[in-house]
């Protein structure tokens, strides 16, 4: 996706975000983050967003850790949030081709790396707060979705830090049903190397495949639904596996 589509999809997530926030009101629990309420949700979204817009707007070129969430609550966390969601995106729209900052992922540019990043971030706690607010879910576009999946399976996940490891090899396998895009995920001792292919013509067996539609993977690969929500075929201890140990943490 370009850089250009994951601002406009940052720009988009943000409001829907603050929208269903302000509806459910700050004390309202969070069903997909057990625990928080959505002054929680609010406060670490909005001291996220004010941490990658540093990187973007004064080129840090190594890590800055974050200045820690503000302590508001009400109307006051609400418009904190929207103003430093709008600070991001236009921090982003304004930032040069070839910003050069810190990024923990490998892109094709810090710019990219950033835009891809929070569009993420905020459409993944944009789900949080409309689960706080009840009724049904905005919808997550295809390409927004692969991308997501993407991202998660071979930049999170490729790090030393995963833990979804396994004593001997074996394969996982993520399949969209609604685009044929399969991704085959190399489980072992050492962190999960995924291949994504395009419909591929010939696939070779895998221990285990998660399948659905691209916006159900998504979701549920980052714990926003429940496995029963995709179709498992093959050895279920390694949908188990995903489940128990893929959750992405601030810290």
């Amino acid at each position: 996706m370009k850089i250009t589509e994951h601002i406009g999809t940052l720009a988009a997530e943000g409001r829907l975000l603050a929208d269903a926030a302000e509806e459910a009101g700050t004390g309202a629990p969070v069903p997909t983050c057990p625990g928080w309420q959505v002054r929680d949700l609010l406060r670490h979204t909005a001291m996220v967003h004010t941490w990658a817009a540093a990187f973007v707007t004064e080129g840090h070129t190594s890590y800055v850790p974050d200045a820690g969430e503000p302590d508001l609550d009400g109307p006051e966390l609400l418009a904190r949030f929207r103003d430093g969601h709008r600070h991001l995106v236009e921090a982003l729209e304004n930032a040069p081709q070839d910003l050069d900052c810190w990024a923990f992922f490998p892109a094709p540019s810090p710019l990219a790396f950033w835009a891809r990043r929070q569009a993420h971030e905020t459409t993944v706690h944009r789900v949080d707060a409309q689960s706080a607010r009840g009724g049904a879910p905005s919808p997550v576009a295809p390409a927004h979705a692969l991308d997501g999946i993407d991202e998660l399976l071979r930049c999170f996940h490729a790090r030393p830090k995963s833990r979804v490891r396994t004593e001997v090899p074996r394969s996982l396998r993520v399949r969209a049903t609604d685009t044929g895009t399969v991704w085959t995920v190399r489980l072992s001792p050492e962190p999960p190397a995924a291949v994504r292919e395009e419909a591929p013509a010939v696939e070779q067996p895998a221990d285990c495949e998660l399948s659905a539609p691209a916006e159900t993977l998504y979701l549920s690969l980052w714990n926003r639904l429940p496995l029963t929500s995709l179709t498992v075929t093959g050895d279920p201890d390694l949908a188990r596996l995903w489940r128990e140990n893929s959750a992405v943490t601030w810290s």
